[in-house]
């Protein structure tokens, strides 16, 4: 069990890593295009509080044998940062202005329950106030492309929901479900079934709509019709130069 633990432990490091660097796609994407488009930026500030939740609870002074769940969480903490800082420089004001809420936000909640477990309390009250804190957030880190996904069934395009992002969902969730099954660890084990699920959803919608090119926007559809008119006009115009010269 303690093998199995451990391997499980690895694989799931190694998918929340490939889960962490799949949205460099998407930054490349608005680096070069100067511009956020309709990327949601509300994913990464929530995945990096759960990240600093859970590298937390990892540690040894809060759970035992989770040195893995540490470990990769320090890494991811750090790569979401750095997104979180892309997306502030390219984002529209508006969406600036919430993205840098929800990241204050976010280091608040982290500094407060740190401090809290750290002075406060000790022991098992520890692990079970920090074990709650990781759980609740990832939950809503997990949640947090809902809003990708009702634009995916609104558009009936998956352009906004990268393929790769939500595979490594799936499979970072399901490794770290088994994880925490195999430790008998719920505040591991809960948050990533319900990673697991969600991850599940995504795939189920990428497949039903990947081939769609989706519904144009009003404005696309204006400067369509704008250039079909002018064709139209264009053609009548040659019509009209032809029957003149006849005659």
């Amino acid at each position: 069990m303690n093998i199995a633990h451990t391997i499980f432990g690895v694989f799931g490091n190694a998918t929340a890593l490939f889960l962490f660097l799949a949205p460099s796609i998407t930054f490349k994407r608005i680096i070069k295009n100067k511009s956020t488009e309709q990327f949601s930026g509300i994913p990464y500030p929530m995945t990096l509080l759960n990240c600093l939740l859970s590298a937390w609870y990892g540690l040894p002074f809060v759970s035992k044998d989770n040195t893995l769940v540490s470990t990769i969480n320090g890494t991811g903490a750090f790569i979401e940062t750095i997104y979180v800082f892309i997306f502030l420089i390219y984002a529209p004001k508006k969406e600036k202005v919430k993205i840098f809420g929800i990241f204050s936000c976010v280091l608040a909640v982290f500094g407060t329950v740190a401090l809290v477990s750290l002075f406060a309390l000790h022991g098992n009250a520890r692990k079970l106030f920090c074990g709650l804190a990781a759980t609740v957030f990832s939950i809503i880190m997990y949640a947090s492309p809902l809003s990708i996904m009702r634009l995916v069934i609104k558009t009936k395009s998956v352009e906004f929901m990268p393929f790769f992002l939500s595979l490594f969902v799936f499979l970072c969730g399901t490794s770290w479900f088994v994880y925490g099954l195999i430790g008998r660890d719920p505040f591991v084990a809960i948050p990533n079934g319900f990673g697991c699920a969600l991850g599940t959803l995504q795939l189920i919608l990428y497949f039903i709509y990947c081939g769609n090119k989706g519904e144009k926007s009003g404005d696309a559809e204006k400067d369509e019709k704008m250039v079909e008119m002018k064709d139209e006009e264009k053609k009548q115009n040659v019509v009209n130069g032809k029957q003149d010269l006849q005659v």
